[in-house]
């Protein structure tokens, strides 16, 4: 309810001699005072404490003010949970356009943001400004529920919940399948041609990989037979021991400076894929095969799935394991 006009007792003359001032002017003053300090608010004025009401009906405030304009009454019931103090102050504005100015504030004069929840509003008294009118309004105080009532409550919740999962959760799923099935078979068309192109990409780049470890095999059989050439029936094994030797190291050169390069060692297998990645790469470019974007329709594809599947669980279907595995 509105904080009433309260009729102040005289005051007693001042020592300067000069009258004591009236009490609607001492009221108007202690009332103005508040505001004072916020920058471009023009003074605001009292009303009678009947211009605003705030009342409960079926569980939701209903607050009653004066429009300005039009002057008469209006009601406007709040959903405190949902609506905040912005919307209800828009619901104002629209009621009556002559509103210029429409704010909250808290009693000791700080603005109340309007993302604020009506909820939380009238806990408390607050006051209502509309253009150079302020309401001090004092909301009724709710009874609480009882905790019977309450409990009786949050089943009735539960049982409401749980008929709308009924009646609305088999179309959902159905809906949501249709929606995923028509994205898979739209990715697999997408990937079709880059699945082709690829895989004519990979026996090209596999041929040539094969090509490259049977030619390190002929060079490492033809190093073998020139060495032992040359030991036995061109020189002896005296002067060939110092080139082996040199060969060797050579060689261990050669694989550290792959390490140094590559921050691998150098085993057979990761060797082999390093170079089948090399033609890989280097034949997409030639083909003009977008591997970024065929990775991206490849994650999408993994994803979709994965969401047919957990949309096909048990769980999902509110269906017991044992009827699944029997229709499957």
């Amino acid at each position: 309810m509105l904080a009433g006009l309260r009729r102040l007792p005289a005051l007693l003359g001042r020592r300067d001699g000069c009258p004591p001032p009236s009490a609607l002017q001492v009221m108007l003053r202690g009332h103005i005072g508040g505001w004072r300090g916020r920058e471009g608010t023009p003074n605001s004025t009292l009303v009678p404490s009947d211009e605003v009401t705030i009342n409960y009906r079926h569980g939701l405030p209903v607050i009653t003010l004066m429009l300005p304009t039009r002057n008469e009454r209006c009601q406007f019931t709040v959903k405190p949970v949902v609506t905040t103090i912005g919307a209800f102050l828009q619901d104002v504005q629209r009621e009556d356009k002559g509103i210029e100015r429409a704010e909250v504030f808290a009693t000791d004069g700080s603005k109340v943001s309007d993302a604020t929840l009506m909820e939380v509003l009238l806990m408390n008294d607050f006051k209502l400004v509309i253009n150079n009118t302020a309401y001090s309004v004092s909301p009724p105080v709710k009874d609480k529920l009882s905790s019977e009532h309450a409990t009786e409550m949050e089943d009735i919740k539960s049982l409401v919940h749980r008929l709308f999962v009924a009646l609305h959760l088999e179309d959902h799923q159905i809906r949501k399948e249709r929606e995923l099935l028509q994205r898979l078979d739209h990715l697999k068309e997408e990937l079709l041609p880059l699945e082709q192109m690829k895989a004519r990409i990979m026996d090209s780049a596999d041929a040539k990989t094969s090509r490259l470890l049977w030619v390190g095999l002929a060079l490492m059989s033809t190093q073998g037979g020139a060495l032992a050439w040359l030991t036995w029936w061109v020189y002896s094994w005296d002067i060939m021991e110092p080139v082996t030797y040199f060969i060797t190291y050579g060689s261990a050169m050669a694989f550290y400076a792959y390490f140094v390069l590559t921050k691998q060692d150098y085993i057979y297998p990761h060797a082999k894929d390093r170079q089948f990645l090399h033609y890989f790469y280097r034949k997409s470019k030639k083909q003009r095969f977008n591997v970024e974007r065929y990775n991206k329709l490849k994650d999408d594809l993994a994803e979709a799935e994965e969401s047919l599947r957990r949309l096909h669980q048990p769980l999902h279907l509110r269906l017991p394991i044992q009827e699944i595995s029997d229709k499957d």
